[in-house]
């Protein structure tokens, strides 16, 4: 039998205590992956942007919380977050992606601030009113 490319999740917890998506693989893989990176990682256009050099760069997200988690057909999860973000699709393949290589999107995401010159803790940025923040 050949190999599928995704790695299919054999089990799936949400530890709220210690804000982390733990996730095993049926290759044998086991993550735990922070909901903060989670949350800064969301696929949705409102994270992404809508292309590249468009992201919005995420802060204030360390006490985020995940309210629910919702299936999405039979290749997703679909995330409630605490802050109210529930738009981000996560399939195996990116939650697969985010847990194998979450040191080096940490490091991303730090570089990033620091770039920015932002706070990991700062409070979001132009947040009302429109999806996509721009800076004045």
């Amino acid at each position: 039998m050949a190999r599928t490319a995704t790695p299919q999740p054999t089990a799936l917890t949400v530890h709220q205590a210690t804000r982390v998506l733990e996730i095993g693989f049926d290759d044998g893989a086991r993550f735990r992956i922070p909901f903060e990176l989670l949350r800064v990682y969301s696929p949705s256009a409102e994270v992404q942007g809508h292309g590249p050099g468009q992201e919005v760069l995420q802060t204030g997200k360390r006490e985020v919380g995940i309210t629910a988690i919702e299936q999405v057909g039979h290749y997703a999860v679909q995330p409630s977050f605490s802050d109210g973000h529930d738009t981000g699709i996560f399939t195996w393949d990116y939650l697969y992606k985010l847990g194998a290589e979450q040191a080096a999107l940490w490091q991303q995401y730090l570089d990033r601030l620091s770039e920015a010159g932002l706070e990991r803790d700062a409070p979001m940025q132009g947040q009302a009113g429109g999806a996509c923040g721009h800076h004045h």
